[in-house]
Order: C-alpha cells, then structure tokens, then sequence
C-alpha cells in the first residue's frame, strides 16, 4: 500500500515541500514530492542547526558582507534542491519540477517610503538576477501593489513566477492579468510556467477573531471555500490560453492552527489537483496518520453553509486585514536573517 503521501500525489497532487532542508527534501521525495519553496524563515532555521557553518565561514572568508552571505546560503540552499527535482523538471518537460526562490522581503518593510513603481522597478531587476541562468528555478514575487506591478515584464522575460501571499479574488485576478499580458509578448510561450499561491489557515485565524459569529459548520471552512472557488477561476482563465505548461494554483499556508483540527484537514480538502505547498511537520504527521487520500478538491460544503459565508464574511475587508498583517511580518523574518547572520560571523 502507498503512504499517505505517495496516494495524495497519485490523486493528482503535485506535493512541494514548504523547506529546502536536504534532509528533509530526501525524506519527502522518496514519498513523492515533486517540487520545494523557500523563504527568509526557512533559511534561518537551517542555518541555526550550524549544519552549514562551514558554507558560511568560506562565505566570511572570501570578505562577503553579512547581506551578502544571506542571498549566497539561499541561492546555494535552492540550487541543492533544484538538483534534487531536475529529474522531475526534465521528465515533465517543465510543468514540475521546481523550487520557488523568495526576492527581497525588505522591498515591502512597511517603515520603507519607496514608491510603488520603483519597489516594482526592483522586483524585476532582482527576479531577471536571481533567475538568470536556472532551468527549474521559480521566483517568488507578492500579490502586493510593487509585486504585481513586475510580473507582466519578469514573464515576458522568461521568468516564471510564483505569485505569493494571495487572499482574495482580487489579487489573483490582477496576478493572472498581468502574467498572461507578459505571455502574449512572448514569441515561444512553451517554456513558461506561473502559479499562484492562494493562502488557506489565515484565513480561517482571521473569521475565528473578526467573525466569531460563524456557525460550527460554517467557522474554519472559509479558507477552503475561498481558495476552491479560486481555483475555479484559474481552471476557467486559462481553458483556452493554449498553452503547453499548466498554470497553476498552489494551495499554501495548508498546516492547520487549531489543535484539534486533524493535521491533514487542509491537505485533504484539496487533494486531487494542482499543487500543495505542506511544511515539514504537516507531511509527517500526515504519513504517521497512515491516511489513504482521494480527491476532494471539487467537494464544497452544502448551499446553506456557502450562503452563511458569503453573507457574513467580507472579503475586502478580510484581505485588507490580512495583508496589512501578512506585510508587517514580511520583513521581519529577512531582518532576523541579516541579524542571525551577523551573529554566526561574531561566533565563527
């Protein structure tokens, strides 16, 4: 009998790990995972395991900043994983396969005054670096004003984007508009691929503190609901765009906050299409559960509960709310990198 990972992927998920841990990537690829992400909290906590204190000190020792180290143990951190998936790259002829690289998490520090423009400006400058010269490499890029502002110039460059920190309709559909606009520029879109990574717990944090009066069967299925019918749309945009890649949703944010909620309620809400982005702890609990999965991700629940969201739950005012919460945290772990850092240089 396959693990329970081995029959979510086999049900038509393409499962990336939420880590660029080796060890962690070896773990979940023999359970088939096809592909990884990274983030400015990731690399911290491998670097804290003082398993790559040798990188670092060859990092010190060629006279690199502390800035400088940080970006040098991500683009490392990334291109090990990218090995690891290449075979999967080659063997889909692109449509998995790949490790998303974070830009600059400081171009949105909410004490910054840089204008929208040039914070876009930014964007596409360092997603063309960071991107230039790798085959299953994926850069990641906000849904905020600056993020989407680049993403029509980093696709009709060539860059293929994973569009990150989604919380509404809104957002995506500004993303897929400017991706499919940078697309049609693009003589050969055969090599393109975007994704769009529709965050699902947060908002289920969210309706347990600013709509408390949910019923039981409606409160913590909001995440669910919203990303399905996102979905949806992207399934819709994109039917007859003729193009060779599939341009997918990611569903994020998939480990569960409440403790009684069984660890694999989000995994299993989607299963069956497109991809999942699952931290670490969630695939083990997940494999230790032993659970077979089968597709769910067409399933919602019945017209009344969607009638009780839709009536009670605003989607504005939630996707301002959590924005504006997911941008004061979206520095602050690129700030603690550069500090951990400065830290291992003093230590070393």
């Amino acid at each position: 009998m396959p693990t329970s990972l081995q029959s979510l992927a086999a049900c038509g998920t393409k499962l990336w790990l939420d880590s660029v841990d080796p060890v962690e990537i070896a773990t979940n690829r023999a359970n088939g995972a096809t592909g990884a992400t990274s983030n400015p909290i990731i690399i911290s906590d491998l670097i804290k395991t003082g398993r790559f204190d040798g990188d670092i000190k060859a990092f010190i020792a060629q006279g690199l900043d502390n800035e400088t180290i940080a970006w040098a143990m991500t683009d490392k951190l990334v291109k090990d994983a990218q090995k690891v998936f290449e075979p999967v790259w080659r063997e889909t002829q692109g449509d998995d396969g790949w490790v998303s690289f974070e830009l600059d998490p400081l171009l949105e520090d909410v004490v910054s005054t840089m204008p929208t423009a040039e914070r876009s400006k930014h964007y596409i400058e360092l997603g063309k670096k960071w991107a230039a010269g790798h085959k299953n490499r994926m850069i990641k890029v906000p849904a905020t004003p600056g993020g989407l502002g680049a993403l029509e110039e980093l696709v009709a460059a060539g860059v293929c984007v994973n569009v990150t920190l989604i919380f509404s309709e809104r957002q995506y559909n500004a993303a897929h508009d400017a991706t499919w606009a940078g697309m049609q520029r693009l003589a050969d879109k055969s090599k393109v691929k975007t994704v769009y990574s529709i965050f699902v717990s947060r908002l289920d944090v969210y309706t347990e503190k600013h709509v408390p009066d949910l019923s039981p069967a409606a409160q913590g299925q909001v995440g669910i609901v919203n990303a399905k019918h996102i979905w949806k749309l992207n399934q819709e945009f994109w039917a007859d765009k003729g193009l060779k890649l599939k341009q997918e949703m990611i569903f994020a944010s998939t480990g569960t906050k409440k403790k009684e909620d069984p660890a694999w309620k989000y995994v299993e809400a989607f299963a069956g299409s497109d991809i999942e982005t699952n931290p670490p702890a969630t695939n083990k609990a997940v494999l230790d559960s032993g659970r077979q999965f089968t597709s769910h991700v067409h399933e919602l629940p019945p017209a009344d509960v969607l009638a009780e969201i839709a009536k009670k739950v605003d989607m504005h005012k939630l996707e301002v709310t959590l924005m504006e919460e997911g941008l004061a945290k979206f520095a602050d772990p690129q700030k603690a990198l550069l500090k951990l850092i400065a830290d291992k240089r003093a230590a070393l």
